[in-house]
This record gives structure tokens, sequence and C-alpha cells, in this order.
């Protein structure tokens, strides 16, 4: 543990360490997330609600949307490079310490840019969540589960490339496809899509789950988005540790 919280350390400092590119990249982070707010207000201007989510609740989601990723890809910003560091023969390094190498990997680099999402997150909570005690509570209980979904789901998919070999860039499209659909209300789909959301891209877990939390606390609903977190945090070490037993330097790879 004392590793862990060292890398960590070393990491937030290393970032720090450029003032002005650190606030450079924060404040285009910020500015981005602005211009997404400023979207859904000018389009609930127009529509009053769409399928029972209203302003408020996906301004609610936005802010519980960024600041899982602000946790998941900023503080822990290796989440994503995870097939890519394979791919690269880039494990060496963490499989050489006496630290389980996953929790090495994910602490060593934090994502600058991606902090801004963090910071932004709990300020809009503040400004348009009306936050109570309470509801603050099950914030950041539904970030946090919603940051191990997230964190766990790109873990296991670039682990697959320990498996099927190749640069690892079936990650970077898992990345994009589950943060577009955490970015909606999950009852603006239906069907397949829907099943999707709450199974293989488990974008529901994310962002709606934890939404419907803050606004109508129920047990059955709080298990459930526990459950998955536990589920994906599991899956993505599991995959990984059974991945490590096919690697080998330099990103050759062999078969059984």
């Amino acid at each position: 543990m004392r590793i862990i919280l060292s890398t960590f350390k070393n990491s937030l400092i290393e970032a720090w360490t450029n003032r002005r590119s650190f606030w450079l990249q924060v404040s285009i982070m910020l500015a981005n997330d602005l211009v997404w707010v400023l979207f859904w207000i000018l389009f609930f201007e127009r529509v009053s609600t769409v399928r029972g989510w209203d302003r408020s609740r996906v301004l609610l989601l936005f802010a519980i949307l960024t600041t899982v990723a602000g946790i998941s890809l900023g503080l822990l910003a290796n989440a994503r490079k995870i097939g890519q560091l394979s791919a690269g023969g880039e494990l060496d390094a963490a499989l050489a310490l006496p630290i389980h190498p996953l929790a090495f990997l994910l602490v060593r680099r934090v994502d600058t840019g991606l902090l801004g999402d963090l910071f932004f997150g709990p300020i809009l909570f503040v400004l348009a969540g009306e936050p109570t005690l309470e509801r603050t509570a099950i914030f950041i209980f539904g970030s946090l589960c919603g940051a191990a979904v997230l964190v766990g789901f790109l873990v296991a998919i670039g682990a697959l490339t320990l498996f099927i070999g190749g640069t690892g860039e079936q990650a970077d499209l898992g990345f994009q496809t589950i943060l577009i659909l955490a970015s909606y209300p999950v009852d603006v789909f239906g069907g397949a899509t829907k099943l999707l959301l709450f199974t293989s891209v488990p974008a529901a877990f994310i962002s709606g789950l934890p939404t419907r939390l803050v606004d109508d606390w129920q047990w059955t609903t709080a298990a459930a988005l526990l459950t998955a977190a536990l589920v994906f945090a599991s899956l993505g070490v599991r995959l990984f540790n059974l991945g490590l037993h096919r690697y080998s330097s330099g990103a050759r790879w062999t078969r059984a």
C-alpha cells in the first residue's frame, strides 16, 4: 500500500510540476464541460422533458458523469491504456515490483486535462443538484460506484490485448462507446440498446442509475449499482491476471 500511495503522490506532483500547462489543460476541459451544460439548458428551453428527464435531472446526470470521468480517466489515467501498454511490452517495470502490477499501473499516470472533470462535476452538483447532506452522500456513493464500473470495464477490454494481441485499439473503441452512451439519459434508449447499457457496455451504471439514486433512493437500486461495481472491477482484475500468463516482454505473443 505504501508503494501505491507513494506512486500516486508522485503522479500528482508530476502533473502539477508545470503549473501553466496544468491550469491550461484543466481550463480547456472546464470550458468543454460548460459548453455541454449550455447545450442542455438551451435544449430544455424548447423541450420540457424527455421520457421523464428534465433539465435538473440531466444536469445531475452530467455532474455525476464528469465526476466519474475525473476519477477514472483523470486520477487513474492508465485505465484506458492497459491495451496499449500490453501491446508495447511496457508491463515489465510493473511486474518487477512487489505489488500487484495493475494497481501500480492505474496510479502511475494522471491525466491533467481530465482533472478538469473532477473539478467540474462536484461544482455542477452544488449549483444544480439541490445538495443536501443525504443527496451529497448518495452523489459520492454513486460516483465511486460508477468509477469502479468504468475502470473495471476499461481494464477488461484493455486486457483482451493480452489474449488476442494487436495494438489495443479495442480499448479506445470501448472507451468512446461507453462515454457516449453514458452521456444521455438511460430512458431515451429502448429495446436491445437499453439491454446493452446494463450488460456488455454498462453505461447505465456509470451515470443513469446513480442519478436515479440521488433523486429517489431505493435499496434495490443501490444494491444493483454496488453489485455492478464489484462485478466489473473483479472482471477487470481477473482478465488482467489471466492475461499476464500470456504476456512476454517486448509484446511478443505466445499461444498455448
